[in-house]
């Protein structure tokens, strides 16, 4: 924190501190193309966040019930999403904890195998806000390695864990030389990273929790959190979504998690997305580095 608000309240904050806080990381040029490849009017980037067992070990946590709930995601739902996204034709990017791959490498490279794309996304699920800089960058460079050790391939496309982004990890990003990021919401549309108030030369490929099915399905018995929408609703607000974007001749991005999306009851909502998406017939299915590219490429 800048020194000159350290003991202040944030009503006290001279202006020049509230603006260095905000300026840390901002939202730069937009990057929409004239069309997708192809000609497409609409691009879908579907996501699949694999924590799997992470989710309750990054809290330090040893609930046996948990790590079974993110077997399943390895045991059950990758293996489902899988098999979908191949009788459709369709690619996406798995956005996977280095320790979640080290758990479960065949996963990985099957993943790859089938021509979709996997992404840093933390070494076990850690939050990066509470980290200093050096353990931040020695996590990411160690989970970048690990997932290229297992897979054969560099991944250059990061997702925070959680979407928690510290002060330090878009330097820390452009310091491995990173194509893009997948964590940020303050478009709807890819734009450029700004840093200290410059181009970063990173691409945001933006999310949002609204197009998240966590949100939505999230469970957790000793606590609050409990599932609140149906399945169907869940579908009309991802359609929703989708029509508006393809409308626009923009970009349709979702986050799903397969221990939370696999389930019988739920992965119909991705199927019946895509077919509704393949039905529109000018529709690219994309994985995220493929949609970050082609605006690098074509956007004015």
């Amino acid at each position: 924190m800048n020194e000159t608000g350290r003991n202040l309240e944030p009503w006290q904050w001279p202006e020049a501190h509230w603006r260095a806080l905000v300026n840390q990381v901002r939202a730069g040029r937009t990057l929409r193309p004239a069309s997708w490849k192809g000609g497409a009017r609409c691009a879908l980037a579907l996501s699949f966040d694999s924590d799997h067992e992470t989710n309750e070990l990054r809290e330090g946590g040893k609930s046996i019930g948990r790590m079974s709930w993110g077997q399943f995601g390895n045991r059950v739902g990758v293996p489902r999403i899988l098999k979908m996204l191949e009788r459709h034709g369709a690619r996406a990017t798995f956005y996977v904890p280095a320790v979640a791959a080290l758990l479960h490498p065949d996963e990985q490279r099957r993943v790859i195998k089938e021509g979709h794309e996997i992404g840093i996304h933390s070494w076990i699920h850690e939050l990066n806000s509470i980290l200093p800089y050096e353990t931040e960058r020695d996590l990411m460079l160690r989970a970048a390695d690990t997932l290229e050790k297992i897979t054969g391939v560099r991944p250059v496309g990061v997702r925070t864990a959680s979407w928690d982004f510290s002060p330090h990890t878009l330097r820390i990003e452009k310091e491995m030389g990173l194509t893009y990021d997948s964590s940020l919401m303050a478009d709807e549309d890819c734009y450029e990273l700004l840093l200290d108030g410059e181009p970063s030369g990173i691409v945001e490929l933006p999310v949002e929790w609204v197009r998240d099915d966590a949100v939505y399905f999230g469970m957790h018995r000793f606590q609050s959190l409990r599932p609140y929408t149906p399945p169907s609703g869940v579908l009309e607000i991802f359609l929703r979504e989708f029509n508006a974007a393809y409308e626009e001749g923009g970009l349709c991005q979702l986050t799903m998690h397969p221990h939370i999306i696999g389930h019988r009851s739920r992965i119909w909502i991705v199927e019946e997305i895509i077919r509704h998406a393949k039905a529109r017939g000018d529709v690219w299915f994309a994985t995220h580095l493929e949609v970050v590219e082609w605006v690098k490429a074509h956007a004015g």
